[in-house]
């Protein structure tokens, strides 16, 4: 421990971060660093600075990342279409690498020998703080107290403050169930009642949406602007990329829209049941996935659908800067060149509906597709050879009798 002098710690402000930072003072005699990230999270991160100060850290950073977690992470996974087991739009698994980077960033800023974070030892956040720290600072020390103290519950924690003289903010009414953990992509719910897949969610633990049975009566029609894969404006205003976020989380939250209930298979071996909010995600999803039905050819298409799974599994597990993830992204991002058009989108109740799209780089040719006389522009006789090549196996294998088992 002799040789750790500087730790850059993510610290939240909260009771957990607060304790270890002051462990980290006292077990490893080290001055302690402390990194507050700004996700859109919907809290206040200034106040972070002032518990700092009161455990005499001497530098702070508090940062707005606001605009490049969206333009940067969420905006490129998202022209990937990733989803994760089918359900899992990877809000959280995708804020991590940022956190990261940012991590090792102070770290070589200020001189430091180790980073730290709050992550226990049974998530997957520690493997993926952990491994983008490798991948960006191969010869950086890891300190992840949850591995390495004994104060594992609430009550220990607390003690721990009374007796470090560590204050703890006392908040009036009931404390939340839940373990949650929000950013501008979405909020995640653990623990609690959810540890029982059988439990159903209490009404009242949803924040960013409402109800579908209490959404209004009434769609919300919106036009989403794509450029090279990425929403560039909304019913014509440009946006950035955080606020386009922000804005498709609000209306697409009071519409019922982004709750998933799911059971996951998490990297480090268990199941997990988790909730989420993904409102504006889950628009961006279905809004891509129209856009490109339009504008990328059938085998591109194809083979981003082919590759998605591993895409999304790395994003889940860590590795988002890995070399395989960054060619599939490049990969990805060369097939969005002519992403471009408007999506039309209805909100209901919960539903995500897509009523239009259009195109300049479209692909859809409608005397080709036309039920009506497309005047030559496919001669329907070329099916005839066409199935009859395609069934040439087919014919040869039921002639060997294989095809009767």
């Amino acid at each position: 421990m002799s040789d750790i002098k500087k730790v850059v710690l993510a610290y939240s402000g909260g009771l957990d971060t607060s304790v270890i930072c002051r462990w980290l003072q006292d077990t490893y005699q080290c001055e302690v660093v402390t990194f507050t990230a700004d996700l859109g999270q919907g809290e206040e991160v200034e106040p972070a600075r002032a518990k700092a100060q009161a455990l005499g850290v001497k530098e702070i950073y508090i940062d707005d990342l606001r605009e490049e977690y969206v333009r940067d992470f969420v905006f490129p996974m998202f022209r990937a279409n990733a989803i994760y087991e089918g359900e899992y739009l990877l809000g959280t698994s995708i804020a991590r690498p940022l956190i990261a980077k940012r991590l090792i960033e102070i770290a070589n800023e200020t001189g430091a020998d180790a980073i730290s974070h709050g992550a226990t030892g049974k998530g997957n956040d520690q493997v993926r703080f952990e491994l983008g720290a490798y991948a960006l600072k191969p010869g950086v020390k890891v300190i992840a107290p949850w591995r390495e103290w004994n104060l594992n519950s609430r009550e220990s924690l607390l003690a721990y403050c009374e007796t470090h003289n560590i204050p703890v903010e006392k908040k009036r009414g009931q404390k939340s169930p839940y373990s949650m953990d929000a950013n501008l992509l979405h909020i995640s719910y653990e623990g609690g009642i959810l540890e029982d897949p059988w439990a159903e969610p209490e009404e009242d633990m949803w924040l960013w949406s409402v109800s579908p049975e209490q959404a209004p009566d009434t769609p919300t029609s919106i036009e989403l602007t794509y450029k090279r894969g990425d929403i560039v404006a909304i019913d014509g205003k440009p946006m950035t990329p955080a606020e386009v976020l922000t804005w498709l989380n609000r209306v697409a939250g009071e519409n019922g829209v982004g709750r998933a209930d799911i059971v996951e298979n998490r990297f480090v071996g268990m199941k997990s049941r988790g909730c989420y909010e993904t409102p504006g995600g889950t628009v961006m999803l279905k809004a891509h996935r129209a856009i490109e039905s339009i504008t990328l050819d059938r085998e591109e298409a194809h083979l981003k659908d082919g590759v998605m799974p591993r895409y999304a599994e790395l994003v889940y597990n860590g590795f988002w800067w890995s070399p395989e993830r960054k060619a599939l992204q490049a990969l990805i991002d060369e097939t969005q060149t002519y992403v471009n058009g408007v999506v039309r989108i209805k909100l209901y109740k919960g539903n995500v509906i897509v009523s239009g799209r259009k195109s300049d780089d479209s692909l859809f040719d409608e005397s080709i597709a036309t039920f009506e006389d497309d005047a030559g522009a496919y001669d329907q006789k070329d099916a005839e050879g066409f199935i009859k090549l395609n069934a040439l196996r087919l014919r040869t294998a039921a002639g060997k009798g294989r095809n009767l088992r």
